[in-house]
């Protein structure tokens, strides 16, 4: 029987996966894109805020956007305050739409599509490699070969690791968020704001927000880092803080909740993820950690990390690589120095600040900062401009970290 054959295969369609075949077909090669849900409102996970420039960065239209935001927000348990600018800053993307216009376009482009097909297995045989998925709605087994695979499916990382076993420690993170309608004049009050909450009346051990969507419609979640799993026995469910926000701070009387979803982050410390193996499998977006583990964001980044390997990919498809080595070595270039420096950080904030003093501390420093510094702190991680601000132990422990990565 002869297989259908591909010359790239991605297991995921996330930002990342997405991202990548979007590329990879639009330069003329044969993709296949496959994932596991049968329709992208099913795992629409991504609370998915992100600077105005990604749009023009990544060619995304306007369709995909839940709401613009040009205000920011950040409250504690002690402290609120804000930084407004009169143009938009960013957006939210509309998670589910954004992720069906990358499938759109690498159908539009000549690559496949399938929804609703689960990754089982792949094997290597005479220079080949074949893939074997699961086609949820019948059961039926279905093998196609490849000459690259792509690994996309983010915390599972189910292509480089055969057995859950055979995966190293983690940092771990979970999260959950609920998609509320609320009432007109609390919608319009928040609707341009983009608001994170710190602290331990907030969400202890981790952060909460809540961003804007479309019409009357607000995002409300709250995620939480941990280094144990025994950890998270002895706290408080997330819903708890959910409820929190939507009584408290919005104080809703007559919301109604459209959607709920949550999902699991899983960062290699030190990123020591597999980013290659077998000479032509390689590993994408937060199956090689490139969501920040200090903020949580990470559709611009896996994005951008899809970019570099479909650069890699076409190279190694012309016969002028002949593994993904330097693509390791590019992707470590990009990302070690101020994703090591978030990591240290979020471990301290999210892991080890006591009563909050860390965090009242940085708020009281960043209220004094212009808003395009706050932004550039926030999302392009230039922690050199905190740190002047800081002083003492932690001024000299963010120095000493910046020094050392040559920020």
């Amino acid at each position: 029987m002869t297989l259908k054959s591909f010359d790239i295969v991605i297991v995921g369609a996330g930002p990342a996966g997405g991202h990548c075949a979007r590329i990879l077909a639009k330069s003329g090669h044969k993709v296949l894109l496959a994932e596991q849900n049968d329709n992208f409102n099913k795992n629409d996970f991504s609370s998915a805020a992100t600077p105005l420039e990604t749009l023009s960065k990544f060619n995304l239209p306007e369709s995909v956007i839940g709401s613009f935001w040009h205000k920011l927000t950040i409250e504690t348990s002690k402290v609120s305050q804000s930084w407004e600018s009169p143009e938009s800053l960013g957006v939210v993307l509309n998670f589910a739409k954004f992720r069906a216009f990358l499938a759109s376009e690498v159908e539009e482009f000549g690559g496949e599509v399938w929804l609703g097909y689960r990754y089982t297995r792949h094997s290597q045989a005479k220079g080949e490699t074949t893939v074997e998925f699961k086609q949820l709605s019948s059961g039926q087994l279905i093998t196609v070969s490849a000459k690259v695979l792509v690994d996309a499916t983010g915390f599972a990382r189910a292509v480089m690791y055969e057995k859950e076993n055979d995966k190293p420690a983690f940092l771990s993170g979970t999260g959950i968020e609920y998609l509320i309608e609320v009432e007109p004049e609390v919608y319009n009050k928040y609707s341009g704001d983009l608001i994170f909450f710190l602290g331990d009346k907030w969400m202890p051990k981790g952060y909460s927000w809540i961003f804007p969507m479309e019409q009357n419609r607000l995002k409300v979640g709250a995620g939480r880092i941990f280094l144990d799993p025994k950890t998270v026995r002895h706290l408080s469910p997330l819903k708890k803080y959910i409820d929190l926000l939507i009584d408290e701070y919005l104080k809703s009387k007559n919301y109604k909740i459209i959607d709920k979803h949550g999902s699991t982050l899983k960062y290699s410390p030190g990123l020591k993820d597999i980013y290659c193996k077998d000479h032509n499998i390689i590993a994408i977006g937060d199956s090689v950690s490139t969501v920040n583990f200090l903020g949580g964001e990470g559709i611009r980044h896996g994005m951008d990390g899809a970019q570099i390997a479909g650069k890699y990919i076409q190279r190694y498809l012309e016969g002028k690589i002949s593994d993904f080595r330097d693509y390791e070595t590019e992707m470590h270039r990009k990302f070690d120095r101020k994703w090591n420096i978030s990591e240290r950080l979020a471990v301290r904030k999210y892991i080890d600040d006591v009563n909050d003093k860390l965090t009242d501390k940085m708020i009281s420093y960043l209220k004094y900062m212009k808003t395009e510094d706050v932004m550039e702190i926030l999302f392009d991680y230039k922690f050199e401009k905190i740190s002047r601000g800081l002083g003492g132990y932690l001024q000299r422990k963010i120095k000493e970290l910046i020094n050392k990565f040559h920020l």
